[in-house]
């Protein structure tokens, strides 16, 4: 995951600590940051770079499935036709 994104999920859940504990903020952050990068890292998770590369790529393929599709259907009803 994008390290900025992280940090603004450390910030955040920093904004959400009670003012007592805020004396241990260092300590804090540095759990949260490890716990997020931890966890994140075990996902299974793709850059949005990579997620748009394949979203174009499946366009791509939906597009000539379907033009190959209605090429399939106009020859079968051409062979139909000169069947009959």
């Amino acid at each position: 995951m994008d390290p900025f994104r992280i940090d603004e999920i450390v910030r955040r859940l920093l904004d959400s600590v009670p003012p007592a504990l805020r004396s241990m903020q260092q300590d804090l952050e540095s759990s949260f940051r490890a716990v997020l990068r931890g966890t994140l890292g075990r996902l299974d998770l793709v850059t949005r770079d990579e997620f748009d590369t394949q979203t174009k790529v499946l366009e791509r393929t939906r597009a000539k499935a379907e033009a190959l599709e209605a090429r399939v259907a106009e020859l079968e009803k051409a062979l139909s036709t000169a069947a009959r």
